[in-house]
């Protein structure tokens, strides 16, 4: 009987190894991935797809890389294809409606609830994330990663020095930005327009809680109430302790001020960790420091890379490979340590993360999930492009009722608002 067995399980295992290497087999010819990942960010690429073709030898990937512009250049080609009626095999897009406000209700994009249950996701990502991935008809995308993007980012050292603490609230911010001027620090640094945005997108989110921050952008609270002047008042406020050259800064400059200690803080997503930990050298922990931005505290501001399947991709097969592979847990612990982000999985390895990155797996596990404005989450491109130029108007005449009807006539015309 135990010669039985053990032929069983051998017939068993040579049964299985076949369908494994007759599946590889079929995925062969080519899978173009178009993204923007490139300078600092292209190792994490690559190491992803030197993973993918260790699993699909049979397969040339084509790195459709498009740079420069922070993904705006990237995004300009990529309509000029999808329109063209020449999708890439997949594309990075970000999660939520820069991808459903765009593409899906366009109906360029396959509904992926399918592999979500073939491949047991439903248990593998936290359910909050499921309602930046979905709609009610279906799930639209394979998020290969998380950033937060209310970080308070400081350098313990200088602070100690100018004899402050990390504000968890604004009053708290308002009562040591003073402190901070008189000795010739900028209190919070802060760059080009994007970066503004960012930096709304958190006070927003102090001032509404996450629950009226949520309402916003289901069009159930209107721009125009008292609750949204106050954030664009409150904002004002905290603009008037920024620097004045900010028009002409980057994000990487913004966050050389404050490891140079001209600036005490700055909120900024966790792709600063990376910029300072890796190009700059500064550690997390002793080297810098940093919070949930003022007021936001058991929230975790969300953004994700992601990637779905076009509908017409040349390429359908080694697409689905493709997103099997950075939905697994190898892959998305292959990619993030390299990339300065965290795991969209709640299963992950954290003994590969550094030091902020296990802090912030911690808090993407626990905290309420909310999704980023800035970073395409919550408003769909069109809104996105003319909150700009409301941002633009606001940082040069700070008037709080105006910008809000302002952005309540472009949610209106995007379709955001009635």
């Amino acid at each position: 009987m135990k010669k039985y067995r053990w032929l069983s399980v051998a017939l068993c295992l040579v049964l299985v190894l076949g369908l494994g290497a007759a599946a590889s087999a079929a995925v062969e010819g080519e899978l173009e991935i178009f993204s923007w990942w490139a300078g600092d960010e292209g190792p994490a690429l690559e190491a992803l797809i030197a993973l993918y073709e260790s699993k699909y030898p049979n397969v040339t990937v084509i790195n459709a890389t498009v740079t420069g512009g922070s993904g705006v250049n990237a995004k300009a080609v990529l309509k000029t294809r999808m329109l063209g009626g020449d999708p890439p095999d997949s594309f990075q897009v970000h999660a939520g409606q820069e991808l459903i406000g765009t593409w899906v209700v366009a109906d360029r994009m396959e509904d992926l609830t399918w592999l979500f249950e073939e491949e047991d996701w439903f248990d593998a990502f936290p359910e909050d994330l499921f309602g930046l991935l979905s709609t009610e008809e279906g799930i639209w995308s394979v998020p290969v990663n998380i950033h937060r993007s209310n970080v308070l980012y400081f350098i313990p050292e200088n602070l100690e020095k100018w004899g402050v603490e990390a504000p968890q609230t604004w009053d708290e911010f308002f009562e040591i930005a003073p402190k901070l001027v008189e000795q010739g620090v900028i209190p919070l640094s802060v760059g080009e327009n994007w970066t503004a945005t960012h930096l709304w997108e958190s006070v927003a989110l102090a001032v509404l809680g996450p629950d009226k921050y949520s309402d916003l952008w289901a069009g159930k609270l209107a721009w125009t109430s008292p609750e949204v002047i106050e954030v664009w008042e409150l904002f004002g406020r905290i603009l008037e302790y920024t620097n004045s050259d900010a028009p002409s800064l980057s994000w990487q400059q913004a966050t050389d001020m404050v490891v140079e200690g001209q600036a005490a803080f700055n909120i900024m997503g966790d792709w600063a960790s990376g910029y300072m930990s890796v190009t700059l050298n500064v550690k997390p922990g002793d080297g810098y420091g940093w919070a949930a931005s003022p007021g936001t505290a058991g929230v975790f501001m969300a953004l994700s890379d992601s990637f779905g399947i076009p509908v017409g991709c040349p390429n359908r097969e080694n697409t689905i490979a493709w997103l099997k592979t950075i939905g697994s847990l190898e892959g998305q612990d292959t990619f993030n340590p390299l990339k300065g982000s965290i795991s969209a999985r709640v299963d992950s390895d954290l003994s590969k993360y550094d030091l902020y990155l296990q802090s912030a797996a911690r808090d993407y596990q626990n905290d309420r999930i909310v999704g980023s404005l800035a970073h395409g989450v919550v408003a769909n491109e069109r809104f996105m492009n003319d909150f700009a130029t409301v941002m633009d108007i606001f940082l040069a005449n700070r008037d709080a009722r105006a910008a809000s009807n302002a952005a309540h006539v472009v949610a209106v015309q995007s379709g955001m608002a009635q």
